[in-house]
């Protein structure tokens, strides 16, 4: 019987239909994750180029005043994307993984993002995770939700019972058919993706195979509990459907709204108006007091003294940090608001699958928001050291051929892998399990 249930189900023009739009689709979206990681590698082979050629060239042009050198150099910070990137794009399409930094106020360089077309910003990326998130829901419900219900309304339902057939078990062998062939296909892509992405077999990948396997099931065991409810196909296709707009479109857009409005981040915009007003008043303020405020936060630099006349880089410096120190309230309220939108937004997503499961491919690849925050945070800390770095040789007014310019090379963000895969299966794996004892008692009473 097995074997004539598979040959029915491959005789309908939906089956056929479904897989192939899976395969064509999963191609393009591995094709999309490609294409993006090439762009993001070239961009970091061009900064690590550009770094070397910007170096040299304003060493030349600059040879006499490493003060003003150094108000022109850049040093470039890079968050390298894993592979598995490719596969889980996320918000890292839209944020930059390239910062190129001076020593001068950091807060309005942090925020400069890459060129990039605004039209393909606006249709978004056709990555895996979106295939699997939104695309391979509704080929389950296409799938599974007349397999009772067409053979009921054609009459061919009675033939199994009169067969002796366990009618529950004949349901389940129809459904594990489809499930099969729904894990070949999702298995085929995910090795394709490997493959071209050049994934390494790791934990990263083992992660998101688990995690996508686990959200199929769960959406075979809500199809599953809206078949034995035995409803008509026009019944069970609209219940599936207004389950998959809720679970999939709606709530995440209910969700987003209202975290957003929750912790609202308006210490964004007060923090860029406070670092450039406190940075440009300093030109019409008492040089005395702009050097105290700086010596307060460089006790090490109090051996360095004001000059009276004329220009000074050690106090164009000292106004350059303030504009950072007086809006670093701003920027620890800010910090501590996105972490709070990102605490409140998983705790919220252990009840949907599908947002947790969107989440958690982000973390897994590293492209989340929190992950874009640390990079920022750790920029902060690349230019605190590029300052500890350069401001006792600008103070002390060094000859720029003493300093090894060769030796600053672009430095790289290590992301923190802290995914705890079981957190994030386990709220799924729960509903899944409610929903299965559910289905089978359902099932048993309505297959009497």
């Amino acid at each position: 019987m097995y074997t004539l249930l598979i040959k029915q189900f491959f005789r309908s023009k939906t089956v056929l239909l479904s897989f192939t739009i899976l395969m064509i689709l999963g191609t393009l979206s591995i094709s999309t994750g490609k294409q993006f990681l090439n762009q993001k590698h070239k961009a970091i082979e061009k900064t690590i180029e550009q770094q070397e050629k910007h170096l040299t060239t304003q060493v030349n042009l600059h040879k006499d005043d490493i003060g003003l050198l150094l108000y022109y150099l850049k040093f470039s910070f890079v968050k390298p994307l894993k592979p598995i990137a490719g596969i889980a794009i996320g918000q890292s399409d839209v944020n930059s993984h390239i910062q190129n930094v001076k020593i001068l106020n950091l807060e309005g360089q942090k925020y400069d993002t890459d060129l990039v077309n605004p039209m393909r910003l606006q249709t978004g990326n056709l990555d895996f995770s979106f295939l699997i998130i939104f695309l391979f829901p509704l080929v389950i419900i296409a799938l599974n939700f007349n397999i009772l219900s067409e053979e009921e309304e054609k009459g061919t339902w009675k033939m199994v019972t009169i067969q002796g057939e366990s009618p529950f078990r004949y349901l389940l062998t129809k459904l594990s058919i489809r499930f099969f062939f729904i894990s070949i296909i999702l298995a085929v892509l995910l090795l394709l993706a490997k493959i071209v992405l050049t994934i390494p077999f790791d934990k990263s990948f083992l992660q998101i195979t688990l995690i996508s396997y686990v959200y199929i099931i769960f959406w075979f065991i809500v199809s599953f509990f809206v078949i034995v409810l035995r409803k008509s196909s026009n019944a069970n296709a609209i219940i599936l459907l207004t389950t998959w707009l809720v679970l999939v479109v709606f709530l995440p857009v209910l969700v987003n709204n209202y975290i957003t409005n929750k912790y609202s981040v308006e210490e964004a915009f007060t923090m860029t108006i406070k670092q450039r007003d406190e940075y440009h008043k300093r030109w019409d303020t008492d040089k005395k007091a702009t050097m105290e405020k700086f010596y307060n936060h460089y006790p090490q630099y109090r051996k360095y003294k004001l000059q009276e006349k004329g220009f000074s880089w050690l106090w164009y410096y000292a106004m350059q940090q303030m504009g950072d120190d007086e809006s670093s309230k701003e920027r620890a309220l800010m910090n501590e608001k996105i972490n709070k939108r990102e605490a409140l937004a998983k705790t919220i997503a252990k009840f949907f699958p599908p947002i947790q499961a969107q989440l958690s491919m982000n973390s897994i690849a590293n492209t989340s928001l929190l992950d874009q925050m640390n990079f920022l945070n750790e920029t902060t800390n690349f230019h605190e050291r590029l300052r500890l770095d350069f401001y006792p040789k600008i103070f002390d007014n060094i000859k720029v051929d003493s300093v090894n310019w060769k030796t600053y090379k672009p430095e790289y963000f290590k992301a923190n892998d802290n995914t705890n895969i079981l957190k994030s299966i386990i709220p799924i794996l729960v509903l899944i399990l409610i929903l299965s004892i559910v289905s089978f008692l359902i099932g048993i009473k309505n297959f009497k």
